[in-house]
């Protein structure tokens, strides 16, 4: 092939359309990719997270579909003035930005309510020792159940009308009874006391007048 030759084909007008049409075709074949990847991602596109805080995950799934996010339950925690259920947290945190079909991750109130032991103030503690501790604690008191014995002793602790032994579990900030003593006991031992004093005097009276006779 000559130089003549070689050079000959930019003078063929077919050449030049098909360079054309090759260049077209590669330009549109990089222009679909480019844009199928746009929407793949969703390039531009954001949602932004609405704040879902304190309610009900049907409530919150709700919300979440209708911005076109989902969301599932990932942890949960307790804080007793709240609702069982309620959402206390969400990751991403309300007002970020994220793409439409993203997971967003609750932390709810948990639904059973944690298990606490009962301080052991049961026949160790005076009333106030023992009010002062189990409020301390976390639990609520009711009005105290009094019975026969050492003023103001602490005898046991009922939950539901029930005594609970040592080192038992409620519920946290459950509502206890204390079961505390009203010094009767005391009241009947000083007159058993006064009743065997006065017995022996008497009969002390009676041997020194019987001596006169």
């Amino acid at each position: 092939m000559t130089i003549k030759e070689f050079f000959s084909f930019r003078q063929n007008k077919f050449f030049w359309v098909n360079l054309i049409a090759m260049i077209v075709v590669v330009a549109l074949v990089l222009f679909g990719v480019l844009k199928g990847l746009d929407i793949y991602t969703r390039h531009g596109e954001a949602v932004v997270v609405p704040n879902v805080k304190g309610m009900g995950v049907t409530e919150a799934e709700k919300m979440f579909r209708n911005q076109g996010l989902t969301c599932i339950v990932s942890d949960s925690s307790y804080v007793k003035n709240l609702p069982a259920g309620c959402i206390l947290e969400h990751s991403p945190a309300a007002g970020q930005k994220v793409k439409e079909g993203r997971t967003i991750y609750l932390t709810i109130n948990t639904l059973n309510v944690p298990l606490q032991i009962v301080p052991d103030v049961a026949d160790n503690s005076s009333m106030r020792q023992a009010q002062a501790r189990l409020l301390a604690t976390g639990f609520k008191l009711s009005e105290n159940q009094y019975i026969p014995g050492e003023k103001d002793w602490v005898y046991g602790v009922k939950y539901q009308g029930r005594t609970l032994t040592n080192g038992e579990k409620v519920p946290v900030g459950s509502t206890l009874t204390l079961i505390v003593g009203d010094g009767g006991a005391l009241a009947q031992e000083a007159d058993s006391t006064n009743t065997e004093t006065t017995g022996t005097v008497s009969s002390g009276d009676s041997a020194t007048d019987d001596s006169w006779f």
